[in-house]
């Protein structure tokens, strides 16, 4: 889900992190850039609260210095609480509060850094989500370990199945989701993995407003039911030759995710999926740190008959970040086809301010035919907010422009893809 994080959600994570220490270690496997010259959130803070502390005495300059040092050379772990408001396109006004443990295993040259992240999160429209990330790197980046929990009491709309659907086709609808995603995977070779893991999708008090003026709704014809359960193993694999994952300045991503439910796991019925996620960066010069991005994400239903929440749906891909210009489920279907592209250049010599323009093109398999009729474009631009120049994050702030009468903001940190 895409969420605003304001100039004051910022000011107080960054805050945070000079106390606690966070994302201060400079990652040896990101791309050598000379971070002295950059600004960020943090050197902007610094200038407010502590300009005049520290031009007093050459002795505090020597002890933050002395403190900076120690950080970047300490596993943590390093520990960020963020309490924030918020908006978006398909919540409304929201407060979310975030705690956020992030450590490293070794010191080595390629260590990379493990995060723990727990989200709470209370909106306008009465919707109560809580959600546990991890991603673990174990044993010196031979595993990885990713694991994605939820719970959400999620009153939200739908617009029915395709590509073809409007805005006026939305019908309310609320349901519980719970959610255990785990993936477990082993180097093979340079920056290739391959895994297993296990997904559990349960939807349970499925309900829906039926306006008599719209009639029978799509969830009815495809198949009502008040839950649903999609339990299966996945088959992964993976090649990320990025150096930075928050936002990458050149590289390859290529994650392909087989899932297969089961009868014998708890799953209401057998049906099978491929997800496939592939980024390309270009980098067009080095001095100007400006990047071209390229990004297809595409979900295929092999076998069966998967549940109506559990169909590919804009911004339900695994970071919900698909669709810029639309919001959240707005189109659905048994297959999806996705690809964006982006201009991400820098605005300020220093990089504390930087932008992007964007495009989407996306379509969804229409209900009867199963075939792709229709393609749904948005474009739209984007601000950039340097927030911690070692690890290369940003605090984005999107307008996208849809069809159909579609647009609004997104608002997050780090980059879209």
């Amino acid at each position: 889900m895409k969420f605003t994080f304001t100039f004051l959600i910022v000011l107080f994570s960054v805050k945070n992190s000079l106390i606690f220490g966070q994302e201060t270690k400079i990652d040896s496997t990101s791309v050598v850039i000379d971070v002295s010259k950059q600004v960020d959130m943090k050197d902007f803070l610094r200038t407010i609260f502590t300009k005049k502390e520290i031009a007093e005495s050459d002795s505090t300059k020597k002890s933050i210095a002395k403190e900076d040092s120690t950080k970047k050379k300490s596993l943590g772990p390093f520990y960020t609480p963020l309490i924030y408001p918020g908006y978006s396109l398909v919540s409304g006004f929201l407060v979310g509060v975030v705690n956020n443990l992030s450590f490293y295993s070794h010191r080595g040259d390629g260590a990379k850094l493990s995060s723990v992240s727990l989200l709470n999160m209370y909106t306008q429209n009465k919707q109560f989500l809580n959600q546990l990330q991890t991603n673990l790197w174990l044993y010196r980046e031979k595993y990885n370990v990713q694991g994605d929990w939820r719970y959400y009491k999620y009153p939200n709309f739908t617009y029915g199945l395709g590509s073809k659907t409007n805005l006026e086709d939305l019908n309310n609808v609320d349901y519980t989701l719970i959610r255990i995603y785990v993936v477990v995977m082993r180097e093979i070779s340079k920056n290739t993995f391959i895994g297993l893991g296990y997904n559990f999708d349960y939807h349970k008090n499925i309900s829906q407003t039926n306006d008599s003026e719209i009639g029978e709704t799509d969830l009815q014809r495809y198949g009502y039911s008040e839950s649903s359960k999609s339990s299966g193993l996945t088959a992964n694999f993976q090649y990320d030759s990025r150096l930075n994952s928050n936002n990458p300045a050149e590289g390859v991503y290529a994650n392909v995710q087989v899932r297969a439910n089961m009868k014998a796991l708890s799953s209401d019925s057998d049906w099978q999926s491929a997800t496939i996620d592939l980024r390309y960066y270009i980098p067009l010069t080095r001095k100007s740190g400006n990047v071209l991005g390229f990004w297809t994400y595409n979900v295929l239903t092999l076998g069966g008959t998967p549940p109506y929440f559990d169909l590919p749906s804009t911004g339900w891909d695994v970071a919900n970040n698909t669709g810029r210009g639309y919001v959240e489920g707005r189109f659905r279907g048994t297959n999806a086809l996705y690809f964006e592209t982006e201009y991400r250049f820098n605005i300020s010599k220093k990089r504390f301010l930087g932008g992007v323009i964007f495009s989407n093109i996306a379509s969804y398999s229409e209900p009867i035919t199963n075939k792709f009729e229709k393609l749904n474009i948005a474009y739209g631009a984007g601000l950039r907010i340097k927030v911690n120049k070692f690890a290369n994050t940003n605090l984005t702030i999107d307008y996208g422009i849809g069809q159909g009468g579609s647009k609004g903001f997104s608002f997050g940190l780090n980059e879209n893809f």
